[in-house]
């Protein structure tokens, strides 16, 4: 496997400092934040230095029970194609249930959600990463993820399923260890036993992030610096094997270059640490799964499943048995919160039009409408909520919400056909003078 080195997770915001970042050896950057034919300028800059970027998918669902979606794909590859990526990753996750399989309305989570431990989930998510990788150009690296919630009546621990997977498909393994914190926090999962279970030989690269806990609930804000115990996990990992990369990832709340810089060499620190005392790889499991020759009797199962959560957490539907109400119910609350937020990102005409009431607002219509086009569809359909119910009161903040609508709500920009129609116009006067 290529050794990447020490990295940092790319965003608009801290791009100047991580251009003139000493010690970074490569970049991730959120697959979905860029387009091909116009990738920013620092990332440009970064490429003629040498610096490798890794275009990382968070919309793809391959968790899902769904195949998955060849656009997306194709986006994907074109991706790491115009970034001479050595490999893309995604993460091991559904995004989206409902739809044909379930014959019920197809619901987009938002955000990453934990698909269950179980053989037939397992057979799904196998068949569709060989989709996946035979649809893209470089290797697939795939990413555990941090989980608020756990399914009942799970067969495998977070080692055995990711072991499995990589022993079924080849797949390379992208193994975040503020997850596996968050999922010792959260679910009770032990970090050293998922190690120990793991593929060590499969693993492309390591994540590293902060977050918080509130309430005996940790949250992988991604937004916090890197806590002592994540960085323990990482001296752990690299006690075992010698991590290809490791990378640092921040999304919200961004330090100073300084800061960064210390988090960084924090990360150095601890890999350094577990080198010193690395030792054979602890057992791992012997027996091989013989792999399913398809996966088709197992979609329906896991598609009704998924449904069934995904409505409860974004619809208000009632909970399915075995689910705790209270884990729920903080999951919920979090993918409503990221749509706001992300929302806000995609329009932030809104919020300023809105000032304070926005995230009230966003919020009490999130409530009682799922998201099911995407978050610029989500964003048309909470002003087309607001502006259908009357509200804000303020007649001058609804004529801009209505303007703003009107704008973008076509399948072509209100502000481009008044151009067409002015160009028709001028088209018609001088054929007459003709």
């Amino acid at each position: 496997m290529r050794r990447l080195g020490t990295g940092i997770g790319w965003r608009p915001e801290i791009a100047d400092a991580v251009e003139h970042m000493p010690g970074i050896d490569w970049v991730e950057v959120v697959a979905e934040n860029v387009c091909p034919g116009h990738l920013p300028a620092s990332l440009l800059r970064l490429r003629e230095r040498g610096v490798t970027v890794v275009p990382h998918g968070v919309s793809l669902g391959l968790g899902d029970a769904d195949r998955p979606d060849e656009g997306r794909l194709t986006a994907l590859a074109e991706r790491a194609t115009a970034l001479g990526s050595p490999l893309v990753t995604e993460h091991i996750a559904f995004v989206r249930a409902g739809g044909p399989l379930t014959a019920s309305p197809r619901l987009e989570a938002g955000h990453l959600l934990p698909v269950p431990r179980t053989r037939d989930a397992l057979d799904v998510l196998c068949a569709n990463v060989r989709i996946a990788q035979q649809a893209l150009p470089v290797p697939l690296a795939v990413e555990n993820i941090a989980a608020l919630i756990s399914w009942p009546g799970e067969e495998l621990s977070e080692g055995q399923f990711l072991y499995e997977l990589a022993d079924r498909t080849g797949v390379r393994l992208l193994i975040d260890v503020a997850n596996l914190h968050t999922n010792h926090v959260n679910r009770g999962d032990d970090p050293a036993r998922a190690l120990a279970e793991l593929p060590l030989e499969a693993i492309a690269y390591v994540h590293v992030a902060g977050g918080f806990e509130r309430d005996g609930v940790w949250h992988d804000s991604h937004a916090h610096p890197v806590p002592r115990p994540v960085l323990d996990i990482l001296t752990d990992l690299a006690s075992r094997v010698r991590p290809p990369g490791v990378l640092l990832e921040r999304d919200e709340n961004f330090p100073g270059p300084g800061e960064l810089e210390r988090e960084l060499a924090a990360v150095r620190t601890a890999v350094d640490e577990g080198a010193v005392h690395r030792r054979a790889a602890a057992p791992r499991p012997t027996a091989r799964t013989a792999a399913r020759a398809a996966a088709e009797p197992n979609r329906e199962r896991v598609a009704l499943a998924q449904a069934a959560v995904l409505s409860a957490l974004v619809a208000g539907t009632p909970l399915p048995e075995g689910f705790d109400r209270v884990r729920m119910g903080v999951q919920a609350r979090a993918l409503a919160a990221k749509r706001a937020d992300v929302v806000a990102k995609v329009a932030p005409e809104l919020p300023a039009v809105l000032g304070a009431r926005y995230r009230p607002a966003f919020l009490d219509y999130a409530q009682a409408q799922p998201m099911t086009g995407g978050y610029r569809r989500d964003a048309l359909d909470f002003v087309a909520h607001l502006l259908r119910t009357r509200r804000p009161e303020d007649a001058g903040v609804r004529r801009e919400l209505r303007t703003w609508w009107l704008e973008r709500s076509g399948p072509t920009p209100r502000s481009q056909r008044r151009v067409a129609r002015v160009s028709r116009a001028a088209r018609r006067v001088l054929a007459r003078r003709g």
